[in-house]
């Protein structure tokens, strides 16, 4: 009895070893060869890199100390808070979502108007251009979809592929919830050019998209496209999409300056220095959309609380500010109207407008910019 059940033992052993192995294999070989993981940046890229004063090492950093110590004993024992079946994360009706039609979104724009998609996702026509900024407008962010958690609502204000013609792409990091291989692979055809941070051209030439086409941009620098001031400028943050290329690639925000609006987009950050810096030297702006969602105090330096956010748009001297990072995915432990709730309140008593529009709705910047309706409250 006591051989049969060593064997028993022996044979459990190794077959628990061998799947083991066979997943570790796995991991590796769709880390290494999925296209969703993106590829490096090249070693004459590096040494351009080098230059800056937040590139050491093969890393870039952030302007002041930023605390990223999440170790992976904690991580783990996170997990299960994490993915914790928690209904009051996501809403337990179907959202209000305004679609668009492609007629509506092709011709001459009166105005400056944006559409919003949901988190961190827009649609922004400007002076003659129509832009995508951090075109997430898939179901899941993720390398794959059982690594994560879809999307709120059923449907996009409009699908990608009834999208007109794109002039540009801007892109404000790297991370699965901002940069997405499958709506890139539909936006390749229709897009003249994308605008990214340093090291993420990498990503996009694996992924096909032709190099002439892709402009990368360093915290700071600039560019002029028709009547269009770009500026790239700082965050709080870090990037990564892969096993161990966290700092890889810079993170940022972007300032659009048009030929009568001037508009904000965060990026992911923490609080900072660095949105009264950009304040002073960009401001004053007529919309700024501002981070506020997915945050944690256990990693409150590299995600606002919404408190900040309604700080932080104070402190960038603007007129109104959006919150976005929110209304689509589940990626923190908070509920999902949390963010909502909490700047709606801090903004009231700093006296700084907010507007908080549904998604698909048109945002018109001729227009007063308010919330119409509470639309993320259960009807």
């Amino acid at each position: 009895m006591g051989k049969i059940f060593l064997r028993l033992l022996k044979y459990t052993s190794m077959t628990l070893l061998t799947i083991l192995v066979l997943l570790i294999v796995l991991v590796f070989l769709f880390v290494q060869f999925s296209p969703q993981f993106g590829a490096a940046p090249d070693k004459s890229s590096q040494l351009r890199y080098e230059q800056l004063p937040y590139y050491t090492d093969g890393k870039f950093s952030n302007l002041i100390p930023t605390n990223m110590d999440m170790s992976t004993g904690k991580a783990i024992r996170m997990l299960p808070e994490f993915f914790k079946n928690d209904p009051a994360r996501r809403p337990d009706f179907e959202i209000p979502i305004e679609k668009r039609d492609s007629l509506e979104l092709t011709g001459p724009v009166a105005a400056t108007r944006l559409v919003w998609f949901g988190h961190s996702a827009f649609l922004l026509q400007i002076d003659g251009k129509t832009i995508l900024i951090d075109p997430m407008l898939g179901e899941v962010p993720s390398p794959h979809p059982l690594l994560g958690k879809k999307r709120f609502s059923k449907e996009l204000p409009i699908a990608i592929e009834k999208l007109p013609k794109i002039d540009l792409v801007m892109i404000s990091h790297d991370h699965y919830d901002h940069l997405d291989y499958g709506s890139i692979q539909k936006l390749m055809g229709k897009t003249e050019r994308f605008l990214v941070p340093l090291g993420v051209a990498a990503h996009f030439e694996r992924w096909g998209v032709d190099k002439s086409a892709i402009q990368e941009f360093a915290w700071w620098e600039e560019a002029q496209i028709d009547s269009l001031r770009l500026a790239f400028t700082p965050s709080r943050h870090f990037s990564g999409r892969g096993l161990n290329d966290r700092f890889s690639t810079l993170w940022g925000s972007w300032v659009i300056q048009g030929a009568e609006e001037n508009l904000y987009f965060s990026g992911d950050s923490g609080y900072g220095p660095h949105f009264s810096e950009i304040g002073e030297k960009y401001g004053p702006f007529d919309l700024a959309m501002m981070e506020c969602g997915q945050y944690n105090e256990n990693w409150a330096d590299i995600h606002m609380a919404p408190e900040e956010t309604a700080q932080a748009a104070a402190d960038l001297n603007t007129k109104v500010f959006m919150p976005i990072h929110w209304g689509a995915f589940t990626l923190a432990m908070h509920t999902w109207t949390d963010p909502v709730e909490r700047v709606q309140r801090k903004a009231e008593a700093l006296d700084q407008a907010i507007v908080i529009p549904k998604i698909g709705s048109f945002i018109d910047l001729s227009s007063e910019l308010k919330t119409r309706e509470n639309w993320w409250v259960k009807p």
